[in-house]
């Protein structure tokens, strides 16, 4: 008589995620076994099917990843608790003295626009003082940067600098939610393509814009979708 060995099923097993601050929604719980992947709601609870022996991988780009092999002792509490570590930059102490700024010390006029050094690069390589008239231009009262910038090809150069700035702000950006061992162990970019593909990343008009957003769900889902196309891409020029 043949006895077939039964595989023990999954069951629902109920967890809550839990941190000493920051939002709890949408950290991603994976059953690393079954490749099943499902994202907490608003007060960090979930719901995933598994069973003794699964590994249970919980990530987000604030936390430090958590991985946890399933237990019997797991599946007997009501419901599984794990706490998110912050991944925390230690910055400098500041103190700040409240009123005093470069407003209120009278270094900057009220309500003028703050420009990073490449917009300031470009502001001033592309405008014309505006009480300029034919007159001033000939008694030489306007500066001439802007006319040489113009026939020189300056200003092309300092707009691309500017874009070339902003991208480096999105690089930023990514790096800070998503670590190299996210790329490489959930959406299996090969190591060596890190890099390439942060730079592909944010060339996405779509994904720059969703970034900007700071919705972490939805930039998570989004660079997953631009791993498979990234993906597609490197395995066939190999």
């Amino acid at each position: 008589m043949n006895v077939v060995a039964q595989e023990t099923p999954r069951i629902k097993l109920k967890g809550k995620v839990i941190s000493d601050f920051s939002v709890l929604e949408g950290i991603y719980v994976i059953n690393i076994k079954t490749e099943q992947a499902l994202i907490t709601d608003k007060e960090g609870n979930f719901s995933i099917l598994a069973k003794v022996g699964d590994t249970l991988l919980i990530i987000q780009g604030q936390f430090k990843e958590i991985r946890i092999g399933l237990t019997k002792k797991d599946f007997e509490q009501e419901m599984l608790t794990v706490k998110m570590i912050p991944v925390v930059n230690q910055l400098r102490e500041v103190i700040v003295r409240s009123g005093i700024n470069a407003v209120s010390m009278g270094i900057i006029p009220k309500g003028q626009k703050n420009y990073t050094p490449a917009e300031r690069k470009l502001y001033t390589a592309s405008h014309l003082n505006a009480s300029a008239n034919a007159g001033s231009m000939m008694g030489g009262s306007i500066s001439a940067d802007p006319l040489l910038n113009w026939f020189s090809g300056r200003t092309k150069m300092l707009k691309k600098e500017l874009e070339v700035e902003k991208k480096e702000s999105y690089l930023r950006q990514l790096e800070n939610l998503f670590t190299t061992d996210y790329f490489v162990n959930i959406l299996k970019i090969p190591t060596e393509y890190v890099k390439e593909f942060e730079y592909y990343s944010i060339e996405n008009e779509r994904f720059i814009t969703v970034l900007k957003s700071k919705n972490v769900t939805m930039t998570t889902f989004l660079i997953g979708e631009l791993a498979n196309k990234y993906k597609e891409i490197i395995a066939g020029e190999n």
